[in-house]
Parts: C-alpha cells; sequence; structure tokens
C-alpha cells in the first residue's frame, strides 16, 4: 500500500512552528503508527535519509532517521530506521564537522552545515517505551536536521558563509 504523502515546502507555515509533542494517549495508537509509516514511505520514495512530521503538514514531535547510499547521499553508512518520538539531544559534543546537508523541503538546494559529531538522544518508540541513543558522524546530523525540524528551522537557516 503506497502511503506516499504531500512535502511541505519552504515558506509553508507548517514548517516554522514549534511542534506539539506526542501526548501520552497517542502512544500505541493506530493514528500514530499509521503516521510513522506513512513518513517512511514519504521518506523511502524520495530518497531522503530522514524526515520530521511536519514535513508532511502533521505538526508532532515524530521524526525517522534512516542512513543509507542513496541516489542523494552514496557515501551514506547503512543503519536501520529509527522512529523517534519526542525526540530531545541530551548532549553534543564539543567537537563538531562541516558536511553538506539538503532536505525534502528545501529541493534542488544543498550547502555546507556545522553539526555536533557525536550526540546523545532521549526518545520514546511508538509504543512509548524511553530509549537512549548515541549517533555520530552523519546519523548524528540527521538527527540534529530532523530535531531542527521540530523546532521550525530549515537547514538554510544555518548553512555556513562562504
Amino acid at each position: 500500500m503506497n502511503n506516499v504523502l504531500p512535502v511541505a515546502q519552504q515558506g509553508e507555515a507548517v514548517l516554522t512552528l514549534i511542534s506539539a509533542p506526542v501526548a501520552d494517549s497517542e502512544f500505541g495508537s493506530e493514528w500514530l503508527n499509521a503516521l510513522a509509516h506513512a513518513l517512511e514511505q514519504t521518506m523511502l520514495e524520495r530518497n531522503g535519509v530522514g524526515i520530521a512530521a511536519p514535513q508532511v503538514y502533521v505538526s508532532k514531535r515524530l521524526i525517522i532517521v534512516a542512513s543509507r547510499p542513496n541516489p542523494r547521499y552514496p557515501d551514506a553508512p547503512e543503519m536501520d530506521a529509527v522512529v523517534m518520538v519526542n525526540p530531545e539531544i541530551m548532549e553534543m559534543s564539543e567537537q563538531t564537522v562541516s558536511g553538506e546537508e539538503g532536505c525534502l523541503s528545501v529541493p534542488n538546494e544543498r550547502g555546507q552545515v556545522t553539526r555536533a559529531e557525536h550526540i546523545r538522544v532521549r526518545y520514546f518508540t511508538l509504543q512509548g517505551e524511553p530509549v537512549i541513543a548515541e549517533f555520530s558522524g552523519f546519523p548524528a546530523r540527521i538527527v540534529q536536521h530532523e530535531v531542527d525540524h521540530l523546532n521550525g528551522v530549515l537547514f538554510v537557516e544555518r548553512l555556513e558563509s562562504v
């Protein structure tokens, strides 16, 4: 079943909002599971390595991080998709790294963004189980990029000046 959703584009109000947390009552719900599934389908269809709910017009704190090589990121490391509900970056390394980013909501634009090299994130599974995980390198970059979406920030606002 194809659940590819339309993706909000730069300039649309939904991308500037601070997303609402997923409520306790929503964990494990058919609605939340369906949203996560549709988000993943949309991300895969558009060769994304991550996606945030606000990008499909749902202003909720839900992201998917799924680094893998594809036409947009041929050198991306392979990892299983991770669905994060109400993610919160708890720690960021002082060590930073510059890397190229793009965004499904800002087509045909890419640029260098400096991000923390290592992060520690607290989030919940779709069933509401708490998880603390650490990410480094490209996957850490994706998490930071997607969490920015939950806070109404697009990567183009973080581009390094040339």
